[in-house]
């Protein structure tokens, strides 16, 4: 496949069956101007949306066709038009979600493990009733897909939306548990085969696709890549990053994702919407600083844009919203030359704590704090997971629950032991007694008897910090600490925990001023950390910065920037040139 273009729109186009006069204002060569004009060179167009409705000339299926749409042959018009000037044309197709076929074929619906079917009750708006793709479904799916490929001229690509790993109960889920020895009444059993189940299919889906087209571009989308798309990684040819800041994902997730994706080895392209909130939200508009910000921070972490849209049921693009995404996209037009085929010089693995813990989105509190911290000071990394190859990494940072097993304790054994330094905080580690005795240099001994309890930083860590306590919020751990190690930071206790027998003031009790248990220890090449001080940084502070950055540093020496270093940071140079004499970009707040 050819280099992903740097400039794409995704062209959302779910219209309900209820509106007529579909398309009625579309004309190609004004809607291809229209994105020409706008510095447009890819824009992802619609085969069969949510509500189930298509919007090209089908015949095996014309009963889906939307009822009122006035240019039969929709999705080929536009291709055709945006071919003539050279803008890229992917096709979109749903899959769990499609209000059609969940009223018509309700045997085909998910089924959650109390009987009840997942997704928008009957008597609620929404089409988010998900189906499943091991019943009779994906043979639709399958044959539905054969026609676009033969029916649809000059296919670039296919973008498979809402692919989801969801534990099913229906009989075709718990008949196939069964027949693989797994009991269907266990959730593990039902995640197990939720994920093999949904390999299975995207396995089967490429494989499909590629009888009839050899070279298109397919992507499955779920709202996120991360840890589970290393394993199915081969079917993919590149990763959309769906990651609209103010639709729910946030400002940390895209960052974090992508430092994650780029590591897979598949081009990436982040995606983010022109929706002053997220899909579906008709005429309104990003500012054009949050879309400079956020467009421009794919750059820099190596990615391609998308910005997603929604065409409205007449057909007709809105010269407002092209006009807005049209003087974001020349400035990206200006930068591409520094951009094209880039690689990340990290010299810092974070390891994420998505394969234990993927509740939204992997951006557990942890995550977001050691992402903050480190986006904040300025530091190069990427984030890997148990499988990841270490080598090259200067520093790997275990933040706050990351359970080392016997399998990657050896792998960060053998790390260390060739020159690696490793920053662990606390429950890190721990459940690995070898590693964190041989390796941190500390045995757990329990949860620490004071909450909240008092770090006092002294020495190197401590630097540019006032020598007195800084409360720390979270409980840590209290561990036992091993010979030819150093306690770099006391923890210095309370007077009391705070009960309903003995408290002080508002909040807390304040320091005693005696020395309780240890809070920060050092050895050869690593640092641990007794607290959560990630999650902590996440959630209140922001002491912790400059002692996980001062523990950093006295691993890392100051390198001079390596020739063709940081493609991103010039683009961004480049960029303040272009638009020399406007306000600056604003930063948004961290979320």
């Amino acid at each position: 496949m050819e280099e992903l273009p740097f400039r794409q729109i995704h062209l959302d186009f779910h219209t309900s069956p209820d509106i007529p006069g579909i398309a009625e204002a579309f004309d190609p060569e004004e809607f291809a101007e229209t994105l020409a004009r706008a510095h447009v060179n890819s824009v992802t167009c619609f085969a069969r949306d949510h509500h189930g409705m298509i919007y090209y000339a089908s015949q095996k299926f014309p009963e889906r066709i939307h009822p009122h749409l006035k240019h039969r042959n929709l999705l080929q018009e536009q291709i055709d038009a945006c071919h003539r000037r050279g803008i890229r044309v992917p096709i979109y197709i749903t899959v769990q979600w499609d209000h059609y076929t969940a009223e018509h074929h309700p045997e085909w619906l998910a089924i959650d493990d109390k009987g009840r079917i997942i997704g928008t009750p009957p008597y609620e708006p929404g089409f988010y009733r998900h189906l499943c793709v091991n019943t009779g479904y994906r043979d639709f799916l399958k044959v539905h897909t054969q026609e676009v490929l033969e029916t649809i001229h000059g296919v670039d690509g296919l973008f498979f939306d809402i692919v989801q790993t969801r534990e099913c109960s229906c009989p075709e889920c718990r008949a196939a548990m069964r027949r693989r020895g797994l009991d269907p009444s266990q959730p593990d059993a039902r995640w197990q085969f939720a994920q093999e189940m949904m390999a299975e299919f995207k396995a089967e889906m490429t494989q499909w696709v590629r009888q009839w087209n050899s070279e298109c571009s397919i992507f499955y989308n779920r709202g996120h890549v991360g840890v589970a798309e290393r394993a199915v990684r081969t079917h993919y040819t590149h990763f959309e990053l769906e990651s609209l800041p103010s639709g729910g994902w946030g400002y940390l997730h895209f960052p974090t994702a992508m430092r994650y994706a780029r590591t897979l080895g598949l081009e990436c392209a982040g995606q983010t919407g022109k929706f002053h909130t997220s899909w579906g939200d008709f005429h309104s508009f990003k500012n054009q600083a949050a879309l400079e910000f956020e467009c421009f921070t794919m750059l820099s972490l190596g990615a391609k844009c998308i910005v997603g849209d929604q065409l409205e049921p007449h057909g007709r693009l809105s010269n407002a919203v092209y006009d807005l995404i049209g003087s974001v996209y020349a400035q990206v037009e200006a930068v591409e030359p520094w951009c094209r085929k880039v690689q990340p010089l990290s010299d810092i693995a974070v390891m994420t704590t998505e394969p234990w813990f993927p509740e939204d989105r992997g951006l557990t509190p942890e995550m977001r704090g050691v992402v903050r911290i480190l986006t904040e000071g300025g530091h190069q990394f990427d984030i890997v997971d148990p499988e990841a190859d270490l080598t090259g990494y200067r520093v790997v940072i275990l933040p706050d629950r990351v359970p080392v097993n016997e399998s990657l304790a050896t792998k960060l054994t053998r790390y260390h032991a060739q020159g690696g330094a490793i920053l662990a905080s606390f429950e890190s580690g721990l459940a690995s007694g070898e590693f964190s005795r041989a390796v941190l240099g500390v045995i757990r001994e329990g949860e620490a008897p004071y909450s909240p309890d008092y770090l006092l930083p002294r020495g190197h860590l401590g630097r540019g910090l006032p020598e007195t306590e800084h409360v720390m919020y979270q409980r840590g751990v209290q561990v036992r600490v091993e010979p030819g190690f150093d306690i770099a930071c006391e923890t210095i206790i309370p007077y009391f925990n705070r009960t309903w027998e003995h408290f002080c003031s508002h909040r807390h009790t304040p320091s005693s001023g005696r020395p309780g248990y240890p809070g920060v220890v050092t050895g050869p090449g690593t640092v641990y950390f007794a607290h959560p001080v990630f999650s902590q940084y996440c959630r209140i502070s922001r002491f912790l910065s400059k002692a996980v950055s001062r523990s950093l540093s006295r691993e890392r020496e100051p390198q001079a920037e390596p020739p063709g270093f940081s493609p991103g940071a010039r683009a961004w140079r480049l960029r303040e040139r272009i638009t020399r004499g406007r306000a600056p970009i604003p930063v948004p707040p961290w979320q």
